[in-house]
């Protein structure tokens, strides 16, 4: 993947994200600013979500862990611990809030 496809696939799970986060029950609030997305929940604790272009990962920090994913076979998945990006962002969302959070893997 070039640098551009690297910044148009992150922008768009950004994207995909923060519209997700508007039909979620769970009351998350969120910022998003220079593509770093910041879910906050009401607990005070934060999951931060940010571009780190010259390895073309995304990173993502959460209050128990931070996190790198790369891009591998059209997912994204955790260099760490295998799990891809979406699947892991249920499980730390749900974390977080202390009830279940579900973003859908968007369609490709």
């Amino acid at each position: 993947m070039n640098d551009s496809q690297y910044h148009q696939m992150v922008d768009d799970l950004l994207i995909n994200l923060e519209e997700m986060l508007d039909d979620v029950k769970a009351d998350i609030d969120y910022e998003s600013a220079s593509s770093i997305l910041t879910l906050i929940f009401v607990n005070g604790t934060k999951i931060i979500i940010n571009k780190q272009p010259p390895l073309h990962q995304l990173w993502v920090a959460t209050k128990f862990n931070g996190h790198h994913f790369n891009f591998q076979d059209g997912l994204w998945i955790d260099e760490r611990t295998g799990v891809e990006f979406w699947q892991f962002m249920n499980d730390a969302a749900t974390k977080q809030a202390g009830e279940p959070v579900s973003f859908p893997r968007p369609a490709v």
